[in-house]
């Protein structure tokens, strides 16, 4: 009686709308906290810098293993933080983040947080895109459903706090597929919609061409009842509009194409990934940026799983720690979801729209070589909380309702250290680095927090990212340049560093004892 009661009060539009407010609200104020909290991550100063280099230079020099679009999202809060910048610097990408926050006179505080906002409020946009998908799949009640656990996912939260490309490349892969479904009443309104949606995705990421003939055939099924023949130029005009907008992100940075990488900085690539390369309709510096994504395929990566260090990929890497990241309620939620999809007829039909281009997508990052984060993966918890929204046709109303509670209650628990979280069944944040590393735990975020913790102390600092501790005020040394018996006092190691730890630093380690942890990424011990 109750649940039905609910169920008509949140068919009211107004109330409706003012619990979406309510939700994307209580997620933006959450992000933002987090941002505010956070130090660069290992990747940030890479964009940042080179989206301040399109806004000065308007070509295409640095950072070329990923399109234009999304550092330009990032440019945005850049073009309102001003900084200064140095138009003279010559130096490697890395250097160059580097050289903008820490050595030009700005506040890398207050240029993090405004390039980290342009994210924040997109991954809000997509928010709503999830809330409008499930809706038009489910109902509203269904929706409500999925845009709870898109607000309460600690991936989500953590990766669309930062200025760094997943979460846009996996949102708009999203609302590319919401307007593919969307386009069976209406192709020629939403038909190019998407194809533009896609094309975003396209232009921020490369290992987003995975999606290209899935969303082509989606497009063939959205309108195959008006025919095969406009189905077929439905998809091909999908494409078009998707490789059109990779064209203009590039021409948005530099109307006259020019590219001209140093020597040396583009491998060479033969067979069928060359190809591939060489067929595709693109601009030049998205070509060679795929020469040098197949480039970093063919490194040997170290991986950590489940506490062992090994070299190379493991298929399952993505799905086990997903299991160790994704809170237990959303892992019941997306499993009951799918079988919703599944086995109620009139949901059959939008399972091809949710549930296939998630799990090709899943399947392609499980064959990429760097087993660094469940960010590859951050395209799971969007699509999958419009599949979780569908359990609602199961009638367990109140059984939906714990499951997202407790997804909340996991979520809020782990505030602000979304990166480390892991749900209760892995002991929680505090133990994510005895099963995973890298962006599952430590990205380099919280060497402010350990400023704040022992700022002037001399320590001993094995540091894995992209801060400047001397900048933060941390008086550092590192261990591995001295004898052992000169390293006294604190040793303070980034949790990645430690996991994979060898020769001298494993010898320490060994040798001390754990008396802090900051933010579940940093480990302080004793010697």
């Amino acid at each position: 009686m109750m649940a039905s009661t609910a169920l008509r009060l949140v068919s009211r539009p107004w109330v409706a709308w003012f619990l979406v407010v309510l939700l994307l609200g209580q997620m933006a104020a959450v992000m933002v906290t987090t941002a505010v909290q956070q130090t660069p991550t290992i990747d940030e100063p890479v964009y940042v810098g080179t989206a301040a280099d399109y806004l000065h230079a308007h070509e295409v020099r640095y950072n070329p293993e990923h399109p234009p679009l999304g550092k330009l999202v990032v440019a945005v809060g850049v073009a309102i933080a001003d900084p200064h910048y140095d138009s003279q610097f010559t130096g490697t990408q890395g250097a160059l983040g580097r050289h903008l926050l820490y050595e030009s006179g700005n506040d890398p505080w207050d240029v993090m947080l405004w390039a980290r906002l342009p994210v924040i409020a997109l991954t809000l946009l997509f928010g709503l895109v999830v809330f409008l998908f499930a809706r038009d799949v489910a109902g509203r009640a269904a929706a409500f459903v999925a845009l709870a656990l898109y607000v309460f996912s600690p991936d989500v939260i953590a990766h669309g706090s930062l200025a760094t490309l997943d979460v846009p490349a996996a949102g708009f892969l999203l609302t590319s597929a919401w307007l593919l479904w969307r386009a069976r009443h209406r192709p020629r309104r939403y038909l190019p919609l998407a194809g533009l949606a896609l094309g975003a995705a396209l232009a921020t990421k490369m290992s987003t061409l995975t999606a290209v003939p899935v969303f082509a055939a989606l497009a063939v099924v959205a309108v195959w009842r008006a025919g095969w023949r406009r189905a077929l130029v439905g998809a091909v005009g999908v494409v078009v509009a998707a490789f059109a907008v990779v064209w203009v992100s590039y021409l948005v940075v530099d109307p006259r194409l020019r590219w001209s990488p140093a020597p040396g900085e583009i491998p060479g690539v033969r067979g069928l990934r060359g190809l591939a390369v060489e067929l595709l309709p693109v601009p030049e510096a998205y070509r060679d940026g795929m020469r040098v994504q197949f480039r970093f395929e063919n490194q040997a990566w170290q991986g950590f799983l489940f506490g062992r260090l090994y070299t190379g990929s493991r298929w399952y890497y993505l799905p086990a720690a997903l299991l160790v990241k994704t809170p237990l309620g959303m892992l019941a939620l997306w499993a009951a979801g799918a079988v919703a999809m599944l086995a109620v007829r009139r949901l059959r039909r939008a399972a091809v729209f949710v549930l296939l281009p998630a799990g090709v997508l899943l399947a392609s990052a499980m064959t990429g070589s760097r087993d660094l984060g469940t960010r590859y993966a951050v395209f799971l918890p969007m699509f999958l909380a419009v599949a979780a929204g569908c359990a609602l046709v199961l009638r367990r109303v109140w059984v939906t309702g714990a499951l997202v509670a407790f997804v909340a209650v996991s979520s809020l628990r782990t505030f602000p250290y979304y990166l480390p979280y892991s749900n209760e069944a892995f002991g929680g944040p505090a133990r994510t680095h005895l099963r995973l590393h890298d962006s599952n735990v430590d990205w380099g975020q919280d060497l402010g927090r350990l400023a704040d913790r022992y700022r002037g102390e001399p320590m001993w600092l094995v540091y894995k990212g992209a801060g400047v501790p001397s900048y933060y005020g941390i008086r550092a040394s590192d261990p591995r340049t001295v004898p052992a018996e000169r390293v006294r006092g604190l040793l303070v190691v980034s949790d990645s560093a430690a996991a994979k730890a060898t020769g001298r630093l494993a010898e320490l380690l060994r040798t001390s004892r754990a008396v802090d942890d900051v933010g579940h990424s940093i480990t302080v011990y004793r010697r």
